[in-house]
């Protein structure tokens, strides 16, 4: 056995003995609640099968750093245990500290001689494990139900320089597809259907169509094929359409994958703009479609967005699409071209937070992206970021549902 086996073998025990450990400790309150032993050995065998096949799992040879949808399940199913878990132990183990304090307190000051550490309480194991199904249920729900729960969010954001041909103009935008994560063509081609109602005059899709291989849409370009609008259909690349995920066996192949990818963009029926622009001219008066490569704060920067807008008048009433919305913050903002209306995806919404409208919108992205999902306004240039269509690593998503969005331009000034 090499070192890095041996490494890799050491990493796989402490993980499994840190997992035996938390699980052993949050056992003891299913054993105060219950004395029913059906139900303990239940427990012990759903730890075993979960941690059993997320071993399995992630010792198996793989296409792509990002997770395949068999390798994303076994994530899941272990992340929802242990946020079951993870909950149930300091609830517990406060009970533990304060059962020796009584402890220690009766043998110093009680006649009794020897130590006695109160029994636990079953309402304290009652209330650990109903906080603690909270995330465990959601996370199911998440993954059963959340990851096709499709929503469409409707947007009317006004221009005073908008064109007046353009003046209630509708834009559906869907972003980050991740077709290696789908695994029902149903939910799938009804969330399509669902775009093709909204009858907007154009969808415009912001990158992340597969997440190693452009194989992985094989399946359901079918599905996507049948997207209709009447000014077509714009696509623009996101970071995992590159294949930079992938260890391929050569430079040839990678480039290979990512001509594959854009064969099927067109087949699909989407214009894939590579660092380049469109027009759509209505009654002689036009806006331009600006499509920039992919470009990140810690990704891949290939986006040239001079060179997209090159074809691009300074006047022009200009709709960027662009994968990463920190290009937006860093980039595009401050550039000498106005770009009224810029959209990106990539975030996600982390898949997971809690949104209330008018009340509260929060997710633990918001510590990575400053954009990261909706509206947002700098130097009278607006952004919106999408939640995503699809989902990554978790399968399933939490509080932020996948989004289609619709857009109507209104030409004047927003009302008061």
């Amino acid at each position: 056995m090499c070192l890095y086996e041996k490494v890799r073998m050491i990493k796989w025990l402490i993980f499994v003995a840190i997992y035996a450990i938390v699980d052993f400790y949050a056992f003891q309150a299913i054993k105060t609640i219950t004395k029913n032993n059906g139900i303990h050995y239940l427990h012990v065998l759903i730890s075993i099968v979960v941690v059993g096949n997320f071993i399995y799992q992630f010792t198996q040879a793989s296409d792509g750093r990002v997770l395949s949808p068999e390798k994303s399940y076994a994530f899941g199913f272990l992340l929802t245990l242990l946020a079951l878990k993870i909950v149930v132990v300091p609830i517990m183990f406060s009970e533990d500290v304060f059962r020796g304090i009584v402890g220690i307190y009766n043998k110093m000051f009680s006649s009794n001689d020897t130590f006695y550490l109160p029994s636990r309480r079953k309402f304290v194991s009652q209330i650990a494990l109903g906080i603690a199904a909270i995330p465990f249920t959601s996370l199911l729900y998440g993954m059963y139900r959340g990851k096709y729960n499709f929503k469409v969010l409707k947007y009317t954001l006004h221009f005073e320089d908008l064109p007046e041909a353009f003046d209630g103009y509708k834009i559906t935008q869907i972003s980050d597809i991740h077709s290696g994560s789908f695994d029902n063509k149903e939910k799938v081609s009804y969330a399509v259907d669902l775009i093709n109602e909204q009858q907007s005059d154009t969808i415009l899709f912001t990158g992340d169509m597969v997440n190693n291989k452009a194989t992985e849409m094989l399946p359901w370009k079918d599905t996507f094929n049948k997207l209709k609008a009447n000014d077509g259909i714009y696509s623009v690349l996101g970071n995992h359409d590159y294949g930079d995920y992938v260890d391929w066996d050569s430079a040839e192949e990678k480039q290979q994958n990512l001509e594959d990818l854009i064969s099927i963009q067109k087949e699909m029926g989407f214009d894939l703009m590579l660092n380049e622009s469109r027009f759509i001219e209505k009654n002689g008066q036009r806006i331009a479609i600006v499509g920039v490569e992919n470009w990140g704060k810690g990704f891949k920067q290939k986006g040239d967005l001079k060179k997209a807008s090159e074809m691009v008048d300074a006047n022009d009433f200009k709709i960027l699409m662009s994968h990463d919305p920190s290009h937006w913050e860093y980039q595009v903002i401050d550039d000498d071209y106005h770009y009224h209306l810029t959209l990106s995806g990539h975030t996600h919404g982390m898949q997971f937070g809690i949104e209330i409208p008018g009340w509260i919108k929060w997710s633990p992205v918001k510590w990575r992206y400053k954009y990261w999902a909706g509206i947002y306004e700098q130097k009278k240039q607006l952004i919106n970021v999408n939640r995503g269509f699809g989902v990554l690593a978790f399968p399933g998503r939490v509080g932020i549902w996948p989004e289609i969005t619709v857009i109507e331009l209104k030409k004047g000034s927003k009302p008061a």
